[in-house]
Parts: C-alpha cells; structure tokens; sequence
C-alpha cells in the first residue's frame, strides 16, 4: 500500500498526554526531543508527547499515565525513560513524522501513536503483535476493530478517545436554540449566532474538522447493521470512499462560504491554542474537541459557562467519532521483552483503573468503568447505546483519520470538493493495486 498523500501525518490528538502536541522550544526538531532519565539498570524507552500547559495547570493526564509507569517499574524493576516531541507550530514536523522516523529507525521501544501512524507502520512491518498479552483479553471490541492489522493487535490504548462538539450551552439558551441533531440543524444555529453578532460561530484548527465528515460520512455504515460487508465493498472498489465522504465535504464547504468558519485561521491553528481562547472567552459558542479536554484545566475542565460536549451532527442525530490511539512495542525493540511485559501492566485492569479514574476517560477494557463529568452525559449516553462511528478501523485499506484531515486541510486552502473527491478516488486506486 502506498501512502504517499501523507506527507504531514495528522494529529488525533489522542487524549493520553493531552494532544496539543505543541513545542517544548528550541530551533529545530532535535532539540526538542527531551529525555527524562532515571539511573536504573534495565531500561525501556518510551516515546510520546509532551503536552504544552498553561502555567501553574496540572497536566492531569501526563500524571495518569506516570502512575501506570510507576506500576510497572515498581513489579518489574524496570526504569522507563520517556522522549518526547512536540511541534511549536505548523511549519514544523508533527509528532506524527517524527515518530514515524524513529519508529523505522528503531529509536526507542514503546511508541505511543497515533490512528494513521499506527497502520503504516504495522502495514511496513515495524510493530510486534500484542495479541499474546495478559491484558489484551480484556479489550472492548471496538478497540480490537480499530488495532489490529493483517490479523494482529499492534496498539493497545490507555483511554478509547471519543471526539464531540463542546457547546456554550447558555449562548444556545440565550438565542433560543436547540442543540443540532441534524447538518440541517447544525447551519440554522450557525446562521442565528451570525445575525446575532457572533463573527465566527465554529472555532476550529488544522487537525479535527475531519469529524463532521466522518460523522456524516459513516453514521449509517457502523449503525444499519451492515458494517462488515459495506466495508467488504470498500476495500474491493465496489464502493467508492469518495461518496460517502462527499456530503461532509460539501457541508463544510457550506460552512466556510457562509462564514460560520474561519479557513484561513483554521489552516494554521494549533489544536485547542488556535480556538480555546475564543471559547472560553464566550466569543464562539462551537468548538470540537476529544474528551479529556473536558476534564483538565489545560483545555476546557474550568469553563465559567454551562459547557456541554454533544455528537456531530449526522442523519441519525447526535453522532461521536471515535478514533484510537494506541501504545506500540517497535518489532526490533532493543529491549522487548522488558517493553511488553512493561506495557502489559501499564494497560492491565488494575492500571487501566487507575488511569481512568485519574483522567475520568472510558477505558479500552470492558472491565473498567468510570462515572464521567456531568458536561460529558449527551456524549457519554450515545456511546453507551452503541451509537458512534470510527474515525480510524484498521480494517479498512485507505486509512481513514489521517488521509481525511490532509484533505480537509486541502479543501481550507481552496481546493474544490470535486478536487477533494479526486483525492480518495486516487487513494482507493493506489489501495487496490
């Protein structure tokens, strides 16, 4: 499979170490790799971002997943030295191009990655296969559809990363508004907030607008039933990927020529430091956001307004998206074995437990359940019926969250939805090669 539309991966921004994935400073990528060390005998290196924070905030997430490293350094005797990157803005590369560069470089042993990143390396070969683990017989089944690769579960994530729209509630009380269920409903309020005074009803950045599409694109795929076989159809070009994202596209389009969008600042925005201010400021009433950032002061965890996370707007109603991050082991590990047994425990009940209680998050084990924010209940409850679509499914053969959000980004700088389209149709071609 070829993959040569992905010259700058995209950012799920996977709610693990809070995925702004901003910069820690310096002139130029190597020097801002940082290594925090501990003098201990046997290593594993763990590679991740670090998240840019606000002063004086805690980085709750950062924390949880240290406890689950301190597990496993404490049962195995293990030290865990973490590298980590983060990109200063969007002339620089992304965490995803880096990591891809160690990762087949055989840099380090633990790699957490994101959707995209994780099915071309598993595709090339640079992943071992999880399958074997203790912990891995207690995944849900959605992460199992989204991780593994030509039979093999090559990431197992610490959280499962649900994407929605965060909404000032009150400024939709203040305009009479219901929250949108529908693409129908979703333009109605943009145009109230408009003719009210609102400049830019939507807040967005240069990684997550992929979500309405997904949203609008599969909400009928993983909800009629038929998912497998429309899938099947997919991957055998019986059906073209190019329809089912069109209406999202033109959607979007839609948005940026009325005005509820911003494209130009959108092109270049970092995730949450482009649009966040605004939010919170009660400028933008609609931002789209993963869920963990309802929780920590580093994104939207101490609005001053009633903030409500909701799904995107879909034909079946309120729609989350779901993509999957993941911790890797690199297939030429220097030490794998210290690095499986180390992501065993880190990913294990008793971690995973720790984890979400800490960060609030739903976990990727069926046997760990956690009471999320009030703010979280619209989204939470459409998750607990079963009712969401995957942004990442390894399943598919032309990679989904990536390869969309390079698009939309193409569409921002005024490629035409048709010349979007092109884009898919391309990418099919090459995947059935």
């Amino acid at each position: 499979m070829k993959w040569q539309i992905k010259k700058m991966t995209a950012l799920c921004l996977a709610g693990m170490t809070a995925l702004t994935l901003s910069a820690c400073g310096g002139d130029s990528p190597d020097s801002r790799l940082k290594t925090f060390e501990k003098e201990e005998e046997r290593t594993v290196t763990l590679f991740s971002p670090m998240e840019k924070t606000k002063p004086g905030a805690d980085n709750v997430a950062r924390s949880a997943s240290e406890k689950t490293v301190a597990m496993a350094e404490e049962q195995l005797g293990v030290s865990v030295d973490y590298i980590t990157y983060t990109a200063e803005d969007y002339q620089d590369k992304t965490y995803d191009d880096v990591a891809l560069e160690r990762a087949r470089n055989d840099m380090d042993d633990l790699y957490l990655l994101n959707p995209d990143t994780i099915q071309i390396l598993a595709a090339e070969g640079k992943l071992m296969d999880l399958s074997d683990l203790d912990s891995a017989k207690n995944l849900r089944d959605v992460v199992r559809a989204a991780n593994v690769v030509d039979g093999k579960l090559v990431a197992i994530p610490q959280e499962v990363v649900a994407y929605g729209l965060f909404v000032n509630k009150d400024l939709f009380d203040q305009y009479g508004l219901e929250l949108p269920e529908t693409p129908e409903d979703f333009l109605e309020c943009c145009r109230v907030f408009k003719e009210n005074g609102i400049e830019t009803p939507v807040g967005a950045n240069r990684w997550w607008l992929e979500t309405f599409v997904f949203a609008q694109a599969y909400a009928d795929l993983y909800n009629g039933g038929n998912t497998e076989a429309e899938i099947a159809a997919l991957n055998s070009g019986e059906k073209k990927y190019s329809d089912y994202m069109r209406p999202g596209f033109e959607f979007l389009q839609e948005l940026i020529d009325q005005g509820y969008i911003d494209a130009g600042k959108a092109y270049v925005s970092e995730a949450i430091d482009g649009e966040g201010a605004d939010f919170l400021a009660q400028k933008t009433p609609i931002v789209m956001a993963y869920w963990g950032a309802a929780n920590t002061e580093t994104a939207y965890g101490k609005a001053d307004f009633n903030m409500l996370v909701i799904g995107f707007p879909s034909s079946r109603g309120q729609m989350p998206v779901m993509p999957m991050t993941g911790i890797a082991v690199g297939a030429n590990a220097e030490h794998a074995q210290d690095a499986l047994r180390t992501l065993d425990i880190m990913v294990s009940d008793d971690a995973l437990q720790v984890y979400a209680g800490t960060n609030r998050v739903i976990s990727p084990s069926k046997n760990v359940e956690v009471e999320c924010v009030p703010a979280l209940k619209p989204l939470s409850d459409r998750i607990n019926e079963n009712v969401f679509v995957l942004g990442s499914n390894a399943s598919m053969k032309v990679e989904q969250w990536g390869n969309t959000c390079l698009i939309v980004r193409e569409l921002l700088n005024g490629a035409t939805v048709d010349e979007c389209m092109a884009e898919f149709d391309k990418l099919q071609a090459e995947s059935l090669k």
